[in-house]
């Protein structure tokens, strides 16, 4: 019996000229085989990304993983996958690809096998889904009301290694550097535990950012062999989460659980709109809850997003959050040098983008914007659009606000005109503040780098909240709550109106450890500047 099929796929970018992001498609998505006899069933779908590539050292991959409805639609849970490793037996890929699974079979990672670079069209790739391990029956799964839908995101893979945490005699504030009088950054040389020091030079010497409740500078401390410290191997999502992203993750929840994660309320700083406020342009009517959420730029890096919001998606796609360890190493590269007040492209000096300089040129925005030939690598402070997606009010209002992820990159620019990290995740100076955990707060340094498992709270009250005990934020009276506040979590990169230039820089820790939550504002942080945070999540390497 052909069961039936709901088609998805979370794409970074539209298609259009220039092409956007790297144009991720998943496409004819399809039952291949049911085996009762074995308890799990084979799906086929084409994979079609731009600008796919493998070098000796590292790859991009794309993380695949599928949820299923035994309800015709009403809840959604994560599938397992039927194997672990390597290409395991029934997973297939055309030549030149491959798969791999992890431990835990939440997904796969589908990636190049040759080194090359160059558009990837791979067709009649086979996975297969255990569903005897997620305890449905034959009957259930053949079911006419079971459905399936499938979700991408594109990844880039940091590989092992030791690296800097710092950029020496620097002025980047807060940057971790080796004591009192030793501007020398941490050198971060295995996933060994870390103790802080109070000596002038020659250790791993801590400088607070004043927060409450964070170690002061100088203080010791352990950062113990749990805490992902980036020496080891990592996935990292190229692009910072996107609306296209964020709706599609919406519409996959509870009606509770949307209530949870509803970032067009008025409440703990959401945008309080389901009109376009900031360049955000999600729109959802919580009085049709089974309505679906809808964006008119799901290319767009998602805003308003607070460290609930981001640890919530990461639960639900099997992924996790990234360390303020592991941000340094993404953007800096493994035994690179680090350069005295570098960028995320490893240069001192950067180029923000103008109104002019965006394609096409002096028009409203209208979602399609690109900045071309290498103009810039930086979307900082207003850009003067007289109409289009910004604040209401028009040119007075500054439209400001976030742009399409990867918009600095085409085929024409190299690693400092697309804006780009050593391993090729884009915007990790600028466009939205990311959350990373941090090694300043003891609630941070409990990260034990869990992944998610696909299934959020069902709590009465918490639905929709991410439930990783070890995660930053975890509500500490009853863990099945999950987590609903921001303590052991931090925001590294800058955003879009950073203050100072100086956030934008790799080593600046001016926000890497929040305050507490403040009453009333757990979710996003406080009433004022839910604008500026979006996310970028992970996965420990298989």
């Amino acid at each position: 019996m052909l069961k039936k099929i709901i088609f998805s796929t979370v794409a970074c970018a539209l298609i259009s000229f220039p092409a956007f992001a790297n144009n991720l498609q998943l496409n004819h998505f399809d039952l291949y085989a049911s085996e009762a006899s074995a308890h799990r069933m084979t799906f086929t779908l084409d994979i079609r990304q731009d600008n796919s590539w493998r070098s000796a050292a590292s790859h991009d991959a794309v993380w695949i993983f599928m949820k299923y409805s035994t309800d015709a639609g009403q809840t959604w849970h994560h599938a397992s996958m039927g194997g672990i490793g390597l290409n395991p037996s029934g997973f297939a890929s055309p030549q030149g690809f491959e798969i791999l699974v992890p431990a835990d079979m939440k997904g796969f990672f589908f990636r190049r096998a040759d080194i090359l670079t160059g558009a990837l069209d791979a067709k009649a790739v086979h996975f297969v889904w255990n569903y005897a391990q997620d305890g449905i029956s034959d009957d259930t799964a053949n079911a006419a009301n079971t459905l399936t839908k499938v979700f991408g995101l594109e990844m880039v893979y940091i590989p092992e290694g030791a690296f800097f945490a710092g950029d020496g005699a620097s002025a980047s504030p807060f940057r971790f550097k080796q004591g009192s009088a030793d501007d020398s950054p941490w050198y971060i040389s295995s996933e060994n535990a870390i103790t802080t020091t109070n000596t002038a030079s020659a250790g791993f010497y801590y400088q607070s950012t004043g927060a409450s409740g964070e170690n002061l500078s100088g203080d010791v401390f352990l950062v113990p062999n749990s805490f992902p410290k980036g020496y080891k191997a990592f996935y990292l999502m190229k692009y910072e989460l996107t609306e296209g992203e964020w709706t599609e993750f919406f519409n996959a929840l509870s009606a509770a659980a949307k209530a949870t994660r509803d970032i067009t309320a008025s409440l703990n700083g959401g945008k309080n709109s389901t009109g376009v406020v900031d360049r955000n342009t999600v729109a959802w009517d919580p009085v049709y809850p089974s309505r679906p959420a809808v964006t008119m730029r799901p290319s767009r890096a998602m805003s308003y997003i607070s460290w609930p919001d981001a640890a919530a998606y990461a639960d639900w796609a099997g992924l996790r959050p990234m360390t303020e360890l592991e941000f340094e190493k993404a953007a800096r590269g493994v035994d690179v040098n680090s350069v005295t007040d570098e960028f995320a492209w490893g240069s001192a000096s950067y180029s923000a983008a103008t109104a002019d300089q965006i394609f096409p040129a002096n028009q409203d925005e209208n979602g399609t914007e690109a900045v071309l030939n290498g103009a810039a690598n930086l979307n900082r402070n207003a850009l003067g659009w007289t109409s289009g997606d910004g604040r209401p009010g028009g040119a007075a209002e500054g439209q400001k606000g976030p742009l399409r992820a990867g918009i600095f990159a085409e085929n024409s620019t190299a690693r400092v005109t697309s804006g780009g990290g050593y391993y090729g995740a884009m915007e990790l100076s600028g466009n939205l503040a990311e959350p990373a955990v941090t090694v300043g707060r003891a609630e941070g340094r409990q990260f034990l780098g869990s992944h998610g498992d696909g299934e959020l709270s069902t709590i009465s009250g918490h639905e929709g909240n991410a439930t990783n005990v070890d995660w930053p934020g975890i509500d500490v009276s009853d863990a099945r709550r999950g987590v609903d506040r921001t303590l052991g979590i931090g925001y590294r990169g800058g955003d879009f109106q950073s203050a100072s230039i100086r956030d934008f820089q790799v080593s600046a820790r001016s926000f890497a450890a929040k305050d507490p939550d403040s009453a009333g504002f757990k979710q996003r942080h406080d009433a004022s500047s839910g604008i500026y945070y979006g996310a970028r999540l992970a996965r420990t390497a298989p």
